[in-house]
């Protein structure tokens, strides 16, 4: 492989390369704080997400919102694919540089 598809190696030797974070499906998303936990750049933010009338989740919860992350400084973003390692719902969608540059 060439060595501009790689931004770096790991610590064997191994070619890798940053995977950052580009979108967060805040319908999917049910605001447990994993991924703002993990994040060593406070990248992510715990915001109000009004409820859709279509969704069958919130059928029994009284509130017209609920508490969602959203990307707050995404360009503080490394690379690390930590929030996506923790998240039990997947919706972190993340970009590799090469692809960004």
């Amino acid at each position: 492989m060439s060595e501009s598809k790689h931004m770096g190696l790991n610590r064997e030797g191994t070619p890798w390369e940053p995977q950052f974070v580009t979108d967060l499906d805040q319908a999917v998303c049910i605001g447990c704080g994993r991924c703002y936990k993990v994040c060593p750049r406070d990248v992510f933010d715990l915001v109000e997400r009004e409820i859709d009338e279509d969704d069958d989740a919130y059928d029994d919860y009284d509130d017209d919102v609920v508490m969602v992350m959203a990307l707050d400084n995404q360009g503080d973003c490394i690379g690390c694919g930590s929030c996506a390692k923790v998240c039990p719902k997947n919706c972190h969608t993340h970009t590799s540089a090469s692809s960004l540059a």
